[in-house]
């Protein structure tokens, strides 16, 4: 049975973001090298944006590199980098045709000089886009963004153009990497890992959660189903009574 017959694409989440974990544990269990599991990783990539921009979401934030993996042995780490350029190359004119938008957070200056040509090319190419907003987190992390974020806000009290009592509701917000985009409702990690491992610290703070055991190579739109029917049948009160969200809203069970 498809699953999708019982998602209500009308309480979709307007935002959904992903930890893509497990390649390399796939591959190992595959008994081939993690860099195997990084290739088919991006079938899933493939498969899941698609599916996203086929039933109407609207931004999909994908953490594909954080500023921890250049810790990894470098013969990985330039594995990735090579797949990631390849990648985009391959996909872009994909992308093009499904109105995906392509965008880039992270530290982005810290990418060889060739992914961020290729990326920056992506990026003009899909600009006119209007469907999906692709994210790619790459090079990043919450405490890379929050620092990076203080810092400019800093600077621009030294320059005379923030004052303290500026400071209040969402204005942290408009420094962050993902100042122009929503935060995410919901947030799935594969691979069955429960932490969110700097990722997006400041922009979950209100998201659904959703674990699950299936490794990034292995997970597809039925896998994507399931995360979206666990996420309709929650009760998002922020902060409020169920008496009061059902008072507000009739129709919610």
């Amino acid at each position: 049975m498809d699953l999708l017959q019982s998602v209500d694409l009308a309480q979709l989440p307007k935002h959904i973001a992903i930890i893509m974990d497990g390649n390399g544990r796939w591959a190992k269990e595959k008994g081939q090298d993690r860099v195997y599991g990084h290739h088919e990783g991006v079938i899933s990539v493939r498969e899941i944006v698609n599916t996203c921009a086929e039933i109407g979401i609207s931004y999909l934030t994908l953490y594909a590199f954080s500023t921890e993996n250049w810790k990894r042995p470098q013969a990985e780490v330039n594995a990735l980098m090579e797949l990631l350029v390849n990648t985009i190359r391959r996909e872009v004119e994909e992308l093009r045709k499904n109105n995906v938008r392509l965008h880039v957070i992270g530290d982005f200056k810290s990418l060889p000089e060739i992914c961020q040509k290729e990326l920056n090319e992506a990026k003009e190419l899909t600009a006119a886009n209007t469907g999906l907003n692709l994210i790619l987190a790459l090079s990043y992390s919450s405490t890379w963004e929050i620092n990076e974020a203080a810092r400019n806000m800093v600077a621009d009290a030294l320059a005379g153009k923030l004052k303290p009592e500026d400071i209040k509701g969402d204005k942290f917000h408009e420094y962050l990497n993902t100042s122009a985009f929503p935060d995410p409702e919901l947030m799935i990690r594969t691979s069955g890992e429960h932490r969110i491992s700097n990722f997006l610290l400041y922009q979950l703070a209100y998201a659904e959660l959703y674990f699950t055991n299936v490794h990034w190579p292995e997970f597809r739109k039925q896998n994507l189903y399931e995360a979206l029917l666990n996420y309709q049948q929650r009760e998002r009160r922020f902060g409020k009574t169920s008496e009061q969200i059902q008072t507000n809203n009739p129709q919610h069970v």
